[in-house]
């Protein structure tokens, strides 16, 4: 079987490097400098064993680890492969047991004790994260951050709805932190827990110890930002963290549920510095991360289950990476009370899960739907929006509706669009559609402007 996998290997190398090259945007001159030098020396039914050439040696292997190149390769060979497996390196002629990969989980004492108290979830890596077109200019951000901390993005604003990766990214970076460098002071809280403790140190008269814990350290990670809405004396807290830890250039990491500016609760100060550094979106995955991320959860459940089933779910439950785990822990429990998972059917899934179904089924998107959406965000009514008025503001706003209309509603015909924003003709629509692409690719407020809207109406 090894054998198999190894030819299998070397028959898919040059598609798997191709695969590093247009996924995970691993330049041409790096691979053939650094991952061309590896060769597979053995491969077991879950590891694979790398060996670096002598003339890179151990230099080569730290190079990989550190620009994350191992993590793409797994990514990588799991996509060719359908299975995920381990990589171990090794410089050519080493034993195989001397080198663990930096995530194998065999952290000696001071890393473990640096882990457990920042807060992290061990299962919160780079290494289980599934990366698809949703999610990766968020995943390459976070892995600059890892690389070289308060050096990329200063602060690191992560930002979209919940149960899309949004802990998980961070997380990941804390543990790459602390991994590689554990002498690093790297802390992970919710805002709801930093709220605690700023209540606790004025009860008790601790601000002192309070400012001394936050402002020491050298990462701060601070979860849903958007729960210190109404909490004045935990902005201001937070506030003056934030200038204490970005003066002395170190790295702020933030999740929220929107956008720094449509944060209108918090003061325009805030809302500035949080934009100071990347601010950037998580969109919900589309299908193919879905079935990849239901892979590797059957995976880790130790759950034999079929791809019919898990693309019955990965169908059906399309905004929130939390549900489909839920929805298939579900089919594992009912799976292990009727008898065996193996047996169930797609019929029978389809029972077991039609409340969560239910929950999550998408409603049908209209062009109604769609001008009420570009109205809400534009503030530009919704009978300007389908008149025959020609200002400006009005047009683009119309326009706007074309493009959206044109890009998600599929059975939309032309006319339908141009009757639907007040009976203009098809040549008026094509018009419009093709103007904001064009804005899209040259106008960075543009932009942002259609992302936002696009965001509400993926929700």
């Amino acid at each position: 079987m090894s054998e198999q996998i190894i030819e299998t290997l070397k028959h898919q190398w040059d598609n798997i490097l191709n695969l590093l090259e247009v996924e995970y945007d691993v330049s041409h001159m790096m691979i053939n400098t650094w991952i061309r030098a590896l060769s597979i020396k053995e491969v077991t039914n879950d590891t694979i064993i790398l060996s670096m050439d002598k003339k890179l040696g151990r230099r080569g292997i730290e190079f990989i680890e550190k620009r994350m190149y191992d993590i793409y390769l797994q990514s990588a060979i799991e996509a060719t492969l359908d299975k995920r497996f381990e990589l171990i390196f090794i410089v050519d002629g080493e034993e195989t047991q001397l080198d663990k990969p930096a995530y194998s989980g065999e952290y000696d004492a001071h890393i473990q004790m640096e882990l457990e108290r920042s807060n992290l979830n061990p299962q919160y890596t780079f290494e289980n994260f599934v990366i698809g077109d949703s999610n990766k200019h968020a995943h390459a951000a976070c892995v600059a951050v890892a690389e070289e901390p308060a050096t990329t993005y200063n602060p690191l604003y992560l930002y979209g709805n919940s149960g899309l990766g949004k802990t998980h990214l961070m997380q990941a970076i804390a543990h790459h932190i602390i991994t590689h460098n554990p002498d690093m002071k790297v802390l992970f809280v919710t805002s709801d827990t930093f709220t605690n403790d700023v209540i606790e140190a004025i009860r008790k008269n601790k601000t002192e110890e309070l400012r001394a814990k936050y402002r020491s350290l050298d990462v701060l990670l601070i979860d849903d930002i958007q729960n210190l809405i109404g909490r004045e004396s935990t902005q201001v807290e937070f506030f003056n963290t934030f200038n204490d830890l970005y003066n002395a250039t170190k790295q702020i990491i933030i999740s929220s549920d929107k956008h720094p500016k449509e944060i209108t609760e918090f003061e325009e100060r805030i809302r500035t510095r949080l934009g100071w550094g990347l601010p950037i979106d998580i969109n919900p995955p589309d299908y193919e991360t879905r079935m990849a991320i239901l892979r590797l959860k059957a995976e880790t459940l130790q759950i034999n289950i079929t791809d019919d089933i898990l693309d019955y779910i990965a169908t059906n439950i399309s905004s929130d990476i939390r549900d489909l785990e839920s929805a298939l822990k579900t089919v594992k429990l009912y799976g292990g009370l009727e008898g065996t998972i193996e047996e169930l059917t797609v019929e029978k899934v389809e029972e077991i899960l039609k409340d969560t179904i239910s929950f999550n089924s998408i409603k049908e998107l209209t062009a109604d739907y769609i001008i009420k959406t570009v109205s809400d965000y534009t503030n530009i009514s919704y009978n300007d929006i389908t008149s025959s008025k020609r200002s400006k503001e009005i047009a683009t706003a119309r326009q706007i509706v074309m493009y959206l209309c044109r890009k998600y509603l599929d059975l939309y015909s032309l006319k339908q669009i141009g009757d639907a924003v007040g009976g203009k003709d098809h040549t008026t629509v094509i018009s419009g559609v093709d103007k904001i692409k064009k804005l899209i690719e040259t106008d960075s407020n543009m932009r942002n402007t259609v992302e936002e809207i696009e965001k509400k109406i993926n929700k």
